[in-house]
């Protein structure tokens, strides 16, 4: 087998954020020894999570058996996934800026044809639905569980009670044509064809602030595991949260 050196285009931040978690964590469970140490550790989950690296890869560059790896990832994860925001500490944050973002997103999965509920008909594709709510300058402040593929935009929103915490926190919040009818403080771009001259300087203005959360939701697909999960359905909630966690470390 050939080996050969490689980089994770992350800053040592992420590293050291990871890292200290897991000490505590083996601290906590009375931890002993272990093959790797918590900065090794922290630099697997990383590459698996940043550049997609399969168990079976990782198992051979950090020289340790795929169940310990599978082992190591679950574990960072739901460290990262405990750290991650509510929806309620989320509105706090965005008290300051007064407004945000709210966009969906699909992150495919490995499915097969028959696994109806997690096929997308507007995407064409089997996933999960993903609620992001961005704040300004881009900054991503809360991801929501993830739901079968076919769950609309809208119906998502009601699910996780988004529009009513907006509401109850008094946020002005902007979102595309597919929460037409979400009503409160949400505010989405006129439909039709046929739109008179200042609709339509609404329409550019809106899409002008929402272009934001379009450039937060790539920023989270540069962790390339999501482009392309191939785990329990179960699981992904906590990856997306992890990952979410360790863009707040880094900012």
């Amino acid at each position: 087998m050939l080996v050969h050196p490689s980089a994770i285009d992350l800053s040592s931040a992420h590293l050291r954020h990871l890292a200290g978690h897991l000490t505590v964590r083996r601290r906590e469970i009375g931890t002993r020894w272990r093959r790797v140490t918590p900065g090794r550790q922290a630099l697997l989950v990383l590459a698996h999570l940043r550049c997609g690296d399969t168990y079976a890869r990782l198992a051979s560059g950090f020289g340790i058996g795929i169940a310990t790896v599978l082992r190591y990832v679950r574990e960072a994860i739901e460290v990262l996934a405990a750290l991650a925001p509510s929806l309620a500490e989320a509105m706090r944050t965005a008290s300051r800026p007064a407004f945000v973002i709210l966009d969906g997103t699909l992150l495919p999965i490995d499915r097969i044809a028959a696994d109806t509920p997690y096929y997308s008909g507007n995407h064409k594709r089997h996933g999960m639905n993903v609620q992001i709510l961005t704040a300004l300058f881009g900054r991503l402040l809360w991801a929501s569980p993830a739901l079968p593929g076919f769950t609309h935009d809208l119906t998502a929103a009601r699910a996780h009670g988004i529009v009513g915490a907006l509401a109850e926190a008094g946020l002005k919040c902007w979102a595309d044509k597919a929460y037409q009818g979400a009503g409160g403080p949400v505010r989405v771009p006129f439909r039709g064809r046929r739109l008179k001259r200042w609709q339509r300087r609404h329409n550019s203005t809106h899409a002008k602030i929402r272009c934001l959360g379009e450039q937060a939701m790539a920023t989270l697909k540069g962790w390339r595991l999501l482009r392309k999960l191939r785990c329990s359905t179960n699981r992904i909630t906590n990856f997306v949260k992890a990952v979410l966690v360790l863009r707040h470390a880094s900012e």
